[in-house]
């Protein structure tokens, strides 16, 4: 898939799932949470394949032709896990169980917050 692709594909995905968001909290629709985060359940289904694919890719061939090493790949993959696992509990949280805080639904976000900051900040003092 051309970079070109893959970018409207996003935007798409995150345009249908912005109109939803907005037609569930704006009351003209009722319909259930975890049907308006479908759209980025789907991008993170995509991204999670195009991510194995490589990771298999790369192992049958010892290297990456991009030069991005298991770790990062590994790291990635952790990446889109920790984002889908609070999407599911911002789901349940809302959906069914409301004396769950929502502090503690928010624990994978802040914990990818803090990982993906301090991958930055490591990655610009390397420079």
């Amino acid at each position: 898939m051309a970079v070109m692709h893959r970018a409207l594909f996003t935007w798409l995905t995150i345009l249908v799932f912005l109109i939803l968001l907005v037609l569930r909290l704006e009351y003209k629709v009722t319909w259930n949470w975890f049907l308006i985060f479908i759209p980025l359940w789907l991008f993170d289904c995509v991204v999670l394949l195009y991510i194995t694919i490589n990771m298999i890719r790369h192992c049958r061939r010892g290297f990456d032709r991009n030069d991005v090493s298991m770790r990062r790949k590994v790291y990635y993959m952790t990446a889109v896990l920790l984002k889908m696992t609070f999407q599911i509990l911002l789901c349940l949280r809302f959906e069914y169980f409301n004396f769950i805080s929502l502090y503690m639904a928010m624990i994978p976000f802040w914990v990818l917050l803090t990982v993906s900051c301090t991958d930055i900040f490591i990655g610009l003092v390397k420079l």
